[in-house]
């Protein structure tokens, strides 16, 4: 038997001297962002040199991140450029690069047992408890991302409708019902889907002219359901919906839920942190009052991914709807078994890495004035897009820029509008996405990310204008 099976590199050395040439290469890479393309679509040669074997001895780190720089840096996402304005997605930061590296160096299982990396995760939630205002008796957690957020307030709104027996029986009795926007995203639906509940048994409701969820629709899909037998329980307010940035009137949503005796779920996948704005902020009055709350930090706080996170006001109720007795996960007073707070009582997952150190270095590093003034520049430059819309007699503009998020087209048929964006996409320096609004495809430009500036903003509407006309002629002359 040989002495050792360590996994450690035979020359620390020279492994930390490649390590340190991938975090230049990488910083280099970063710094570079702009002169580079947004996008660019992956050679049929790549795709098929991954379509390999797992290796079976051992590899060159080096060589390893050559691949990683010639085919995977190269044909990324590109959420990283200044030019990407097509979904929402956060940008990254340095900071948050160095804190994953250190999450991953310290490898830290934050499932359970008493450990600094709880405690450190558990400060986050205090901080923001904090700022929305919720009492020092709710609880919170990082997972995976809005979706999972959003499903644990599904399931703890279950909870408290069908107490203890939902967790032993099943779903039994009067049919549960939920209550949405059709501008919610789909994740809730899939949520209702996943708990057991049935995806039809989400109401979508219809919403204004500002993307808010009509209240006076709303209180007439609630009492046909009581007329029919069924069983509302669940309310789900928008803190800025995914595909024009509404927020619905939280206020008068957890009114009614007072009065229905409803669950408050905000789904504020990225609105919910406009609360570090004084401009925001009071559009978002009543958050304070959710049941629970979704929101991601990898959106608008630039925290790498992944990095979701859920709030809920009553922690024993929180509790209760994932707790579970285990002798393997038996708590002690005393020794590493111990820790009065279990993460593992609190949602789905065991293990856990430590994502909230990306967090925790990104506020304390960062600052959340800094953090601010990135989410009011993103949604000064959709102003000027607006702007540049309403001036421009070729384009249309189909949602207004309630947030950071502007709905436009190009004054021609939908087929026109989704080559406009393919076009753009392919010619690397700007990657808006395609929506549909009032029937109609529309440019949609999501502006999350803090290294945009107005030139990113004149050559979104120089390229489309650009490819439209080109388009235009182009059908003309066939």
């Amino acid at each position: 038997m040989a002495a050792t099976a360590s996994l450690d590199p035979d020359d620390w050395d020279a492994t930390r001297a490649q390590g340190h040439r991938m975090l230049d290469e990488l910083f280099d890479h970063l710094q570079g962002l702009r002169g580079q393309p947004v996008w660019r679509p992956i050679p049929a040669e790549v795709r098929v040199a991954h379509q390999t074997e797992p290796p079976r001895s051992p590899g060159d780190l080096a060589e390893a991140h050559e691949i990683f720089k010639t085919d995977m840096l190269a044909y990324a996402g590109g959420n990283l450029h200044p030019g990407f304005m097509g979904w929402v997605q956060g940008a990254g930061t340095p900071v948050g690069v160095l804190a994953e590296m250190l999450a991953a160096g310290l490898n830290g299982n934050l499932g359970g047992r008493d450990h600094m990396p709880i405690a450190i995760e558990q400060e986050v939630v205090g901080w923001m408890r904090g700022l929305f205002g919720l009492p020092e008796s709710a609880t919170g957690l990082m997972v995976t991302g809005a979706s999972m957020a959003n499903f644990i307030g599904v399931l703890v709104a279950r909870r408290r409708a069908l107490g203890v027996d939902g967790r032993r029986e099943g779903v039994s009795g009067p049919r549960l019902t939920a209550y949405a926007s059709v501008a919610t995203h789909g994740c809730v639906s899939r949520a209702m889907d996943m708990a057991g509940l049935g995806s039809e048994n989400l109401r979508q409701i219809a919403v204004d002219h500002t993307h808010r969820i009509a209240l006076d629709r709303l209180g007439e899909a609630i009492a046909a359901d009581r007329a029919a037998g069924l069983r509302p329980f669940l309310l789900v307010a928008n803190a800025g919906t995914v595909d024009a940035g509404g927020i619905d009137d939280i206020d008068a949503l957890a009114d009614i839920a007072a009065a229905e005796s409803l669950h408050l779920h905000v789904d504020g996948a990225y609105g919910a942190l406009g609360m570090l704005t004084p401009e925001i902020a009071p559009r978002l009055q009543g958050i304070e009052r959710a049941d629970s709350l979704a929101f991601d930090f990898h959106k608008w706080a630039h925290v790498p991914y992944d990095a979701g996170f859920v709030l809920v006001r009553d922690g024993a109720l929180h509790r209760d709807t994932f707790a579970a007795p285990a002798a393997y996960l038996a708590r002690e007073t005393r020794g590493l078994a111990g820790g009065d707070f279990w993460p593992n009582d609190y949602g789905p997952d065991l293990s856990r890495g430590f994502r909230a150190l990306k967090v925790w270095f990104t506020l304390k590093v960062l600052g959340t004035d800094a953090i601010a003034r990135a989410i009011e520049h993103n949604c000064a430059l959709a102003r000027t897009l607006q702007a540049m819309v309403e001036a421009e007699p070729r384009l249309e503009l189909l949602a207004p820029a309630q947030l950071n998020i502007v709905c436009f087209r190009y004054r021609a048929a939908d087929e026109v509008n989704r080559a406009i964006v393919a076009d753009l996409h392919e010619a690397g320096v700007v990657a808006p996405s395609l929506t549909t609004i009032d029937g109609r495809a529309a440019i949609r430009a999501a502006l999350f990310n803090h290294r945009t500036e107005a030139r990113d903003i004149e050559a979104l509407v120089a390229g489309v204008l650009a490819f439209g006309h080109a388009r235009t002629v182009k059908e003309t002359a066939e």
